[in-house]
């Protein structure tokens, strides 16, 4: 797990803190324990998590972003403008299964949009305690509407300094401490040599000083810490800078009260010459401090995390069963002072502990060069959530009362926190009811030790087998094509609704008299298989031995059904809507490019090999009064709806191409017609007007990749040109048009997001390799057919292609 941070450079700089506010005011009004602000980003259909408060970030890096259209309550809120309350996990289960199986914990939730005068900003959520139902948390969700409204009031007036987006990491921020605060703690270096101190902001906050009057000298942190103490506060700093080890120091504050510091010098400054470089840190231990004294002389190891999973307190004996001095602990994230606890099931019951109110306890493996050394291999880790603070207890597991043996890999009882979410990903990328089933065996039932499994599908009121595995060859042949009246558990699981568990064959014969068993030995688990409410088939889970299901395990099994049953459901509409969508898209791609004697093009157009198959790329050239127009478009999503659209805006451009209107009225024409074909969906666009005769291009974006210029001399540039943002977003958007000059052999490229980006790599290192292929794509004089096939050649041949994928090369021939 990483930081996070903000991309600074493009977010205006009011915004924070409207969103800040905001978060903080929907924890208190609904009296939740975090919260946060999803904002649409620069890129068409992504949602991206802006402020994220009372929550450690990196815990929850995999909700950082979020398309509109996936199955989620965020989603669901933004793309439809309406409320989306769950009160607690039995709800988000039958509502939302994908994202219940990746926070299978007991907490309620609150998703209100962020509604606009002419489009939605994003989504305020809320997460609290569980609630009974819908109707108990009426009230705050008033509360919490009245401050989305107000929020969104205050994003209208950011409007004129340009759209309101978000494109970096979320801002981790703490909400309003339910208790006074207790145990702030802030950081801070000395450099000798320059004489300078540096503090991070806690520090500042703890000392009530702002960053800009406080002087930056040791004597000036000295006189902030403790007026009184000061000159120990000096003399400790001074020893330390020449190598003497300082005690830990205890001075008082102006008011009174207790301050803690500490002081070390950094390893790297070892054997330097002169005063060495001190780092501190100051805690004010508020009224815990006695106990705090108090918790240092226990023989278990104690430590406390805030809610941003700070260090805030750490006794002796938990750094030495963590193998980390205290210093490091204490103002650090968990994972950066004790990295070797990046480990998926710690990291469940972490965000479990912070989302529900029940402790969790996990047991841990340390490093192996410390099992040796430090009692044993495994440690025991309780975690016990409050409303501001985490305690957590650790010790060794020969030490707990009544040890058990520790789990290991692939065991039931920890896999099934953690293994969800890995099969929740994995769901979403499987396209057919195959995939659905090979996806299945192979993340869900390592998880929960299983050896067996059978998927049925429904098709006119039978049963129809889909998938097999571990089964003896032949049993469930007898079983493929029964009816809905068949007394069976992998019916009646269907018809009721109700998942049934049977902890032995014993269970499951005295429940269905002389059903046939397949073994004497064993657990089976039968899952419903509904999506919306619609059935869709069963699931079945065999086990080699007797086992118990626990009511963590139930309630998991039940979410993830759900989501294999949204995942088949999908398998079932793929080939039709797919066979349409490619249908359509052929339809709507020009069949040849127009021509003119002057100039040179050539297009081409791959589908993705994901999801859909096809999207809503195009490309094409069309004549524009005595010259051409050059165009190429993404509209966002994938399908039949994507292909659509992207045919009725191919027109609409043709339309405006044809009637020779100005680059920047056919983005403004095209934007209020996409606008008021289908609020919310959007398109990116690049439109240039050449004239074959000058050179001269006019062009026009709207949210689009750069074009790519490559000289007659070989050199290749990107056209990094102003740009309006994207299609179907703002009715008021302005698109600029930049004028150049196309030299006669120098070739233009368009293309589309899906040549140049990746999942997890950087759009602005594929433009940069791009522009490096068509650099060395061959000699000037080079047909535009042959560089067409090179620059695809690497997507062609690509097993696994997200995205389509759209490219037009132009060039201007020379006159002969």
């Amino acid at each position: 797990m990483t930081g996070s941070g903000v991309d600074t450079h493009r977010v205006p700089g009011r915004l924070a803190p409207l969103l800040i506010d905001a978060s903080t005011e929907a924890i208190g009004a609904a009296g939740g324990h975090a919260g946060g602000v999803y904002l649409r980003s620069s890129t068409p259909g992504m949602l991206r998590l802006a402020v994220l408060a009372g929550l450690p970030g990196p815990l929850f890096r995999p909700w950082w972003r979020l398309h509109a259209d996936r199955p989620f309550p965020v989603a669901d809120a933004y793309r439809l403008g309406v409320q989306v309350v769950l009160p607690n996990a039995t709800e988000t289960m039958r509502r939302y299964p994908q994202f219940a199986a990746g926070l299978p914990f007991q907490f309620g939730s609150l998703y209100v949009p962020v509604v606009g005068a002419a489009a939605t900003f994003g989504v305020l959520t809320v997460l609290r305690p569980a609630a009974a139902d819908a109707t108990e948390v009426l009230a705050e969700r008033e509360r919490v509407a009245g401050v989305a409204e107000e929020l969104a009031r205050r994003l209208e007036g950011l409007r004129e300094d340009g759209p309101v987006a978000w494109d970096g990491e979320p801002l981790c921020v703490r909400p309003p401490a339910a208790h006074p605060s207790a145990g702030r703690l802030g950081r801070f270096a000395w450099d000798p040599a320059t004489g300078v101190v540096t503090a991070d902001a806690q520090l500042y906050a703890l000392l009530g000083v702002a960053r800009a009057e406080f002087g930056g000298t040791v004597e000036a942190l000295a006189e902030a810490v403790s007026p009184g103490d000061a000159h120990r506060v000096l003399a400790a700093l001074r020893e330390t800078a020449a190598s003497t080890p300082s005690l830990p120091l205890y001075v008082r504050a102006a008011d009174g009260g207790l301050r803690l510091m500490e002081f070390w010098t950094p390893d790297s400054a070892a054997g330097r010459p002169g005063a060495r470089p001190v780092r501190g840190f100051v805690l004010d231990p508020g009224p815990g401090a006695a106990g705090d004294a108090a918790a240092d002389l226990l023989p278990e190891g104690v430590f406390c995390l805030d809610r941003l999973g700070l260090v805030s307190y750490a006794n002796p004996r938990a750094a030495q069963l963590l193998h980390r001095p205290r210093d490091v602990l204490l103002g650090r994230p968990l994972w950066e002072g004790v990295p070797w606890l990046n480990q998926p099931d710690f990291e469940d019951h972490l965000r479990s502990a912070l989302l529900s109110p029940a402790p969790v306890h996990v047991q841990v493996r340390r490093p192996p060069d410390l099992e040796a050394a430090y009692e044993g291999d495994w440690l025991a880790v309780s975690v016990y959530p409050g409303p501001d603070v985490l305690t957590c207890t650790v010790q060794p597991t020969s030490r707990m009362s009544g040890a058990v043996e520790p789990s290991g890999p692939g065991s039931s009882s920890l896999a099934p926190l953690y293994r969800p979410i890995v099969l929740a990903i994995a769901l979403t990328e499987a396209v057919t009811a195959r995939q659905v089933s090979a996806v299945v065996m192979r993340e869900l039932l390592p998880a929960f030790g299983g050896r067996r499994l059978a998927i049925y599908l429904l098709q006119e009121r039978h049963l129809y087998l889909a998938w097999e595995s571990g089964f003896p060859p032949g049993f469930l042949a007898p079983f493929d094509g029964v009816a809905l009246e068949t007394h069976l558990p992998g019916v009646e699981t269907l018809t009721t609704g109700r998942p049934l568990f049977f902890d032995s064959m014993q269970q499951l014969t005295a429940a269905y008299p002389g059903i046939p068993l397949d073994a004497t030995e064993g657990a089976r688990a039968f899952l419903p298989l509904i999506a919306s409410g619609r059935p869709v088939g069963s699931c079945i889970l065999g086990f080699d031995r007797p086992r118990t299901f626990s009511g963590e395990e139930r309630s998991v099994l039940t979410a993830l059904a759900g989501l294999i049953a949204h995942a088949m459901e999908k398998a079932q509409r793929y080939e039709n809507e797919a066979a349409l969508a490619r249908g359509l898209q052929q339809a709507l791609l020009p069949r040849r490019l127009t021509e003119h004697p002057l100039v040179e093009t050539a297009g081409r157009y791959l589908p993705g090999t994901q999801g859909m198959e096809v999207g809503g790329d195009w490309y094409d050239v069309v004549e524009s009064g005595d010259g051409l127009a050059l165009v190429i478009g993404d509209v966002q999503g994938h399908g039949v709806q994507a292909a659509a659209t992207m045919g009725q805006l191919r027109t609409a451009v043709r339309a405006f191409a044809l009637g020779d209107r100005p680059p920047d009225e056919v983005m403004s024409g095209t934007n209020h017609l996409l606008i008021d074909l289908d609020p919310g969906q959007f398109a990116s666009c690049c439109y240039i007007r050449l004239d074959p005769v000058t050179g001269l291009a006019r062009v026009a974006r709207a949210g689009h990749p750069p074009p790519l210029l490559r000289n007659p001399d070989g050199s290749t540039r990107v056209l990094d040109l102003p740009g309006g943002v994207v299609l179907g977003v703002d009715p008021n958007a302005r698109y600029p048009v930049t004028e150049l000059r196309i030299e006669p052999g120098a070739v233009l490229a368009l293309y589309t997001d899906g040549l140049v980006e990746r999942p997890g790599g950087d759009i602005d290192d594929g433009i940069s390799a791009l522009r490096v292929a068509l650099a060395r794509a061959g000699a000037p004089t080079a047909r535009l057919a042959g560089i067409a096939d090179r620059l695809t050649t690497a997507a062609r041949h690509a097993a696994d292609r997200p995205d389509d994928i759209a490219l037009l090369l132009a060039t201007r021939r020379r006159e002969r």
